[in-house]
């Protein structure tokens, strides 16, 4: 993933009505430089390795303002944990079961899921589907 210039990051936050703070740039230019859907202990860890100025606090409240802008979104892949990607379009998700990797699949790449299909009285607003298996890493190291 490309990383987007100061400039633009700048002005994607101030587009989005969001003050541009030191915490809420930090977040948001990590998330978008990663493509690991990381934890907030993960994005805590990574960092203040640089600049040990963000709490677990902080970093709740900039993804909340974040996602509220609709500039991130939070996947839940397991029980209890949410995780954070900076690609906001209709995509889904490869979750390993071993090594816990996650990878992102082009919304094309599996079929259309059948809305008609459901059940009178039921109404369906989106969709994700989420694969769950083993990456080609963990089948090598076998």
């Amino acid at each position: 993933m490309s990383q987007p210039s100061t400039d633009a990051i700048v002005k994607t936050l101030k587009a989005k009505g969001l003050r541009v703070t030191p915490q809420r740039f930090a977040v948001y230019a990590n998330l978008l430089s990663r493509n690991d859907h990381p934890t907030v202990e993960q994005l805590l860890v990574d960092l203040n390795q640089y600049c040990p100025v963000s709490s677990q606090a902080t970093i709740y409240s900039s993804l909340q303002a974040l996602r509220a802008a609709g500039l991130i979104r939070e996947v839940l892949l397991e029980a209890g944990v949410s995780r954070y990607d900076a690609i906001v379009e209709s995509h889904h998700h490869f979750h390993c079961q071993q090594c816990g990797s996650i990878e992102d699949i082009d919304w094309d790449d599996l079929p259309v899921v059948a809305f008609d299909r459901l059940r009178s009285g039921l109404q369906a607003v989106s969709y994700e589907t989420t694969v769950r298996g083993y990456c080609d890493r963990c089948i090598q190291a076998e």
